[in-house]
């Protein structure tokens, strides 16, 4: 009797095999409250997650560094802009490539702009408006579609430096970001 258990037990895996390879059962059958399809979703998930922190982290990091100037209470570029925005405009090429790669479609690339607290909030918030445009025109101009990218104007609402009373840390809080929205 010892050796008939025994060669069952040798034959259990093979017969368990045959029957999961010929049964019209899918694997999905076998997956107890559809934890695979969880799994996949959660690790895509993760995924776009990690895809999109990277990306926005990449903006907010050329945009500091490509920065461009305004003419004061103006949205008129000072010089020197031009090279600056074509890194940009790159920049923002990559992160269109990179965020297709992790399978997110659906977002618009926002450039917020920024002033300092100097004058009237109603004021800076139109200003900080105009010069985001500005940055979102020149960026269509440079070949980033311009369904693909919104401007929208902060005033001092979100400052980089607190209290900007000097005139270094006004300068810190006058800028542009992009950042992805969805």
């Amino acid at each position: 009797m010892g050796g008939l258990m025994t060669n069952m037990f040798k034959a259990f895996p093979v017969a368990l095999a045959l029957c999961l390879t010929l049964s019209p059962l899918s694997a999905s059958a076998l997956d107890l409250g559809g934890l695979t399809k969880k799994a996949t979703g959660s690790a895509a998930g993760a995924a776009r997650d990690k895809a999109v922190k990277e990306v926005n982290a990449k903006l907010l990091a050329e945009g500091r560094k490509n920065q461009c100037s305004f003419k004061t209470d103006s949205d008129e570029f000072a010089a020197g802009c031009d090279q600056k925005l074509k890194k940009l405009a790159g920049t923002l090429v990559d992160a269109k490539k990179r965020l297709s790669v992790a399978g997110v479609t659906s977002f618009k690339f926002e450039v917020s702009g920024h002033t300092d607290s100097s004058g009237k909030p109603e004021h800076n918030k139109e200003l900080s408006g105009k010069r985001a445009a500005v940055i979102e025109r020149e960026l269509v101009a440079r070949g980033i579609a311009k369904g693909e990218i919104v401007a929208v104007g902060m005033g001092s609402d979100r400052p980089l430096v607190t209290p900007d009373n000097t005139p270094a840390k006004k300068a810190k809080n006058r800028r542009y970001e992009i950042q992805l929205r969805f």
